[in-house]
Formats: C-alpha cells, structure tokens, sequence
C-alpha cells in the first residue's frame, strides 16, 4: 500500500525549488521523541513506508508511531531509450520535499533507549540525514 493522495487538482507537478529551512512541522508536536532531517531532499512512498515498517517491527507494537510527512508531489518518468521531445512522461512516484528542520516521524510509549535505536533503523532507510529530538531536547 503505497501512500499517495486520493485524489489532486493536477496530474502532473514542476519540480520546483527546495531553497532554505523548513518553517512549518519543525517541532515536536505529538509524541515524545521524534527523527529531524537535517538536509533537503525528495523523499519517496517507499522509503517512508519502509522507514515505518522498520520503526513499527522494532518497538514490537508497543507505543505509538505519527509519520509528519506525506508524498503529494507527483514525480514522472520518460520511458527508457526514448528521444528527447514528445512532451512530458507519466506519472511514476509520489514524493515529499523534505526540507532542513522537518520533523519526519515521532513515536511515544516506549523507553528512550529503545527510541533511539527504531529511530536509527527509520533512518537508515531514508534518503537524508537525520538526528533524533526529544520533547527535552531544545530543537
């Protein structure tokens, strides 16, 4: 079950810019500890959805897991050996820009040692580099 939205008002997206810090989700809003991107980046359905497998497996269902991010940027994709022209390709993936500052997972109900190693499974999986932040933690 890949994530993407229902349903978007266009079919296809520019690529846009990724200048700067985050200024929105940068804190700690819902759990205790949280995973915080420290670069900018495009970050896949697939890497958030096996970044919340490898959180979900090593807490053993215990606690509680909230993903920030969402991929509702439509990415896409030219047919391999085809010539240049012909318009833009299809639709291939769904990403989230993730910029400096943006907390990306947060999970509550397990002990701060068991935190911080599902957190460094997450990301591991991830396609930026992150730090972990507790509630604590100044961010």
């Amino acid at each position: 079950m890949a994530l993407q939205p229902k349903k978007t008002k266009f079919r296809k997206a520019q690529r846009g810019s990724m200048k700067g810090a985050e200024t929105r989700g940068t804190t700690i809003a819902f759990g205790e500890y949280g995973l915080q991107s420290l670069d900018t980046a495009w970050v896949t359905t697939t890497q958030i959805e096996a970044a919340r497998v490898a959180l979900t497996r090593h807490m053993k269902r215990h606690g509680k897991v909230w993903i920030r991010v969402f991929p509702d940027k439509p990415v896409t994709k030219k047919p391999a050996e085809t010539r240049m022209g012909k318009g833009k390709g299809a639709p291939e993936t769904w990403v989230a820009v993730v910029r400096r500052g943006r907390i990306l997972f947060e999970i509550d109900g397990i002990t701060l040692p068991m935190a911080q190693e599902a957190m460094s499974r997450a990301a591991s999986k991830l396609s930026v580099r992150t730090r972990f932040v507790s509630r604590e933690t100044p961010a």
